[in-house]
C-alpha cells in the first residue's frame, strides 16, 4: 500500500475520532436546549465553513483536535445560554465527548473480536522444555490470574507485564482445579542490545487460542475494551511518576504516523487498523477526563464545585483559568508535535 494512501486512511481515522468526541458535546447540548455557536474540527484559521440554522460548522487548518463553542466562559445575559442551564445538564454536556469516545471504543472492540474470530485465553497451552518457567511448577492448563500483582483481563495483560518488567523475575498467580496458586520470582532470560540498549525478554510459554463462539463475544469484547482503558490509565500514572518523558509522548502527527505505519505494514489489515483506532479513541476519552483546566475533566471539576457550593464561579475567573490551562496544553502539544515532525525526517 502506498505511503500517501496509508497517511490518508490514518488522517480519516483520527478525524473520525475527533468528530465523534465533538458530536457528543454537540448532540447533548442540543438535547438540553443549549445553543452551539460553532462546531469546529481542527484549530487555527478556518479553511471551510458552512452556516447552519444556529451553528457554524468549520474545518480549521491545524488538525490537532476540535471544539464546540457554547459560551461556557461567558456571562449568560439573556438566560438561554450554557451557564443558565441546571448544573447537572451542563455536566452531561461536558462528559458527553469522552463518553462518545469510550462508546466508540466499545463498538470497535466488538468489531475487532468478530473480525478476529478467535479468543486468546490466559490458559497456559505450551511451556518451553527445560526453561525456568517449567521448573517453577506452573503447568499446562493453568489459567493465569495475576502477573506481578495485577489482575489479568486478557493475554495482552500478560505481555504488557512481561514487556515492562525490569529484572526478569515475575510473580504469577494461577488457577488450577479451582484453586489459586502463587509462584513468585519466576525467572525469564533478558537480552540487551548493546547499540540501542533495547531489552528483550524471552517468552518461555504460550497461551491457548480458541475459536470464538457466540457466548464468548460479549465478555471477550468487554475485556478487550477494559484492557485498553486500563492500559491508558497505567500509562498516565507512569507519566506522572516520571517513568516516561516528552520523547515518549505523541501528538496528532505521531498518532497519524503510528496508524499510517500499521496500515502500511499490514496492507490495511482491518482488524489491526481498528485495534489501533480502538486504543486511540479510548485514549482521547480518558485523557479529556483528566481534571486539568481547559480539558473536559477540568470543566467538570468547576461544575462539581458549583453543585457543592450552590453558586457558580464567576465566568471571567473560570475563563482565565481555562485559558491558562489551554496555553499549557497547547504548549505541550506544540513541543510534542515538533518532536513528532522531526521524527518523521529521521
Amino acid at each position: 500500500m502506498s505511503t500517501l494512501l496509508s497517511i490518508l486512511i490514518a488522517v480519516v481515522i483520527f478525524f473520525v475520532i475527533v468528530i465523534v468526541h465533538e458530536f457528543g458535546h454537540f448532540i447533548v447540548a442540543k438535547l438540553n436546549g443549549i445553543p452551539v455557536s460553532e462546531f469546529a474540527i481542527g484549530m487555527g484559521p478556518i479553511l471551510f465553513k458552512k452556516q447552519g440554522k444556529e451553528t457554524l460548522f468549520t474545518i480549521r487548518a491545524l488538525p490537532i483536535g476540535g471544539f464546540c463553542s457554547m459560551g461556557e466562559d461567558e456571562e449568560d445575559l439573556d438566560g438561554t445560554g450554557f451557564r443558565s442551564k441546571p448544573v447537572y445538564k451542563r455536566m452531561l454536556v461536558i462528559v458527553a465527548g469522552a463518553f462518545m469516545n469510550l462508546l466508540l471504543g466499545l463498538v470497535l472492540s466488538f468489531i475487532v473480536v468478530i473480525l478476529s474470530g478467535r479468543v486468546v485465553t490466559t490458559e497456559i497451552a505450551q511451556i518451553t522444555e527445560g526453561s525456568s518457567f517449567e521448573a517453577s511448577g506452573i503447568q499446562v492448563g493453568d489459567r493465569v490470574v495475576k502477573v506481578n500483582g495485577m489482575y489479568v483481563l486478557t493475554a495482552n495483560d500478560i505481555i504488557f507485564q512481561l514487556a515492562n518488567d525490569e529484572d526478569g523475575y515475575i510473580d504469577f498467580v494461577v488457577e488450577r482445579d479451582g484453586q489459586r496458586l502463587e509462584f513468585n520470582s519466576v525467572k525469564f532470560n533478558i537480552t540487551v542490545d548493546e547499540e540501542t540498549g533495547a531489552r528483550t525478554l524471552t517468552y518461555d510459554f504460550k497461551v491457548l487460542a480458541k475459536k470464538l463462539t457466540p457466548s464468548q463475544l460479549v465478555p471477550t469484547a468487554l475485556k478487550k475494551w477494559a484492557y485498553n482503558g486500563r492500559l491508558i490509565l497505567i500509562s498516565l500514572r507512569d507519566i506522572i511518576r516520571g517513568k516516561y518523558g516528552i520523547n515518549d509522548l505523541s501528538g496528532p502527527v505521531g498518532i497519524v504516523t503510528v496508524i499510517s505505519d500499521v496500515v502500511s505494514e499490514t496492507g490495511f489489515d482491518l482488524e489491526y487498523t481498528l485495534e489501533m483506532a480502538l486504543l486511540i479513541t479510548v485514549n482521547v476519552g480518558i485523557f479529556n477526563l483528566i481534571p486539568f483546566p481547559a480539558l473536559d475533566g477540568g470543566r467538570f471539576v468547576f461544575l462539581l464545585i458549583e453543585a457543592i457550593r450552590r453558586k457558580p464561579i464567576k465566568a471571567e475567573t473560570e475563563g482565565m483559568i481555562h485559558f491558562a490551562g489551554l496555553i499549557l496544553v497547547m504548549g505541550l502539544g506544540f513541543v510534542v508535535t515538533c518532536k513528532d515532525v522531526i521524527g518523521l525526517f529521521r
